[in-house]
């Protein structure tokens, strides 16, 4: 291998190894994830239930992540004290379910591409700590699954910084500033370092869910932090509640979309224990093409109906009778009473009887005699 090539190669990797230590954190709607200097980590999709029941706010989370970390961490803030548990990953595969288009069989008179005469042959598809530094409380750590959890109340940012730094927790320095209208407010925090089984494995797939609950003044979503986060982010929530719920504002992003809304016909399982009490589901998705605009956290409120809302996938067939296109056989009836009628209409006029035309009465006789006037 010659020298420019050589050169080459060596810049190229230097030009990577510099991109993963300057590339910006990557915030998910639930919180900033930062993995460690020089290893880069992707969330896939983000799923997330809320469940209100007009006092308590229960969170269910799961992250589905790639790239070659071997460890991150993420910070989410709450308006109170929070539990934290594993959630049953079974709890989203019944949420998949309920929000599902239906198929509905619709049918047309005329024909479309595809139909007969008009077939296509196109096949392209439609798409145990040490102690607390001044600043900064534990109310606990714990260890669940893949999960290390510390919940933690704050009065200063810098020291929760402090604290989150000598005890794993790695996040940069801007992170402070993005803490401070939680801390104003005197709310808490749940710290989660993942960290594998196997400590040189990555962190790769869907990982166990995490259950949050806390008391709360009103149904929120904390978005806020997602503000670090340098490439355009994407929000799906499932609302478990009494009634419909809708976002107070879009925060920033683009209006949230509603996927589907509904009351929950008697579910069993996970979905049927989160849902208790909490009947109707409404699933927003929303788009941020600029985290940096993000403002705020999601409030959610009753929507002013409870209209339903899914989508319905329609399969399209031509109408037919007896397997024969119903357009054709009205069309050929048609023409057949057409040419029926003409025809007896012709015969009917040929056998009509010609009514021969009046005599001609010959002039009288002419006399020589008669006078001449």
């Amino acid at each position: 291998m010659n020298r420019p090539r050589i050169l080459a190669l060596v810049l190229a990797v230097l030009g990577v190894q510099l991109g993963w230590l300057i590339a910006p954190a990557y915030a998910c709607g639930c919180g900033a994830m930062i993995p460690q200097a020089s290893q880069r980590i992707s969330v896939a999709s983000e799923q997330s239930v809320l469940r209100w029941d007009g006092r308590q706010e229960q969170i269910v989370m799961r992250l589905t992540v790639g790239g070659d970390a071997r460890d991150a961490a993420w910070i989410m803030p709450v308006p109170h004290r929070a539990t934290v548990e594993l959630g049953d990953p079974a709890l989203f595969d019944q949420l998949n379910q309920a929000i599902a288009p239906v198929h509905r069989t619709r049918y047309h008179f005329w024909p479309k591409n595809g139909d007969w005469p008009f077939e296509s042959h196109d096949t392209v598809g439609a798409a145990a700590p040490p102690p607390a530094a001044a600043g900064v409380g534990v109310v606990g750590r714990q260890r669940l699954g893949p999960f290390d959890v510390a919940r933690l109340t704050a009065t200063d940012p810098a020291a929760l910084d402090t604290w989150l730094r000598g005890h794993g927790f790695t996040f940069p320095a801007r992170l402070r500033t993005a803490l401070q209208p939680y801390v104003d407010r005197h709310w808490e925090y749940v710290a989660v370092r993942l960290a594998p089984k196997a400590s040189h494995a990555p962190l790769q797939g869907a990982l166990d869910p995490l259950h949050l609950t806390f008391a709360s003044d009103g149904p929120v979503y904390p978005m806020r932090l997602s503000r670090l986060a340098s490439l355009p982010q994407s929000l799906g929530l499932y609302v478990l509640a009494a009634h419909r719920m809708q976002t107070r504002t879009s925060i920033g992003g683009l209006q949230p979309e509603v996927a589907f809304a509904g009351r929950l016909d008697r579910p069993a399982g996970a979905l049927g224990r989160l849902a208790a009490g909490t009947p109707y589901l409404t699933a927003l998705t929303q788009q941020f093409p600029d985290p940096r605009r993000i403002s705020g956290d999601h409030e959610l409120r009753r929507a002013p109906v409870d209209t339903p809302v899914q989508h319905v996938i329609y399969d399209d067939r031509l109408r037919e009778a007896a397997g024969i296109p119903a357009w054709l056989l009205t069309v050929g009836g048609g023409l057949l009473l057409l040419v029926t009628a003409v025809a007896l209409l012709v015969v009917r006029r040929a056998r009509r009887p010609v009514t021969p035309p009046p005599p001609v009465q010959p002039p009288p006789p002419f006399s020589p005699s008669a006078p001449l006037g």
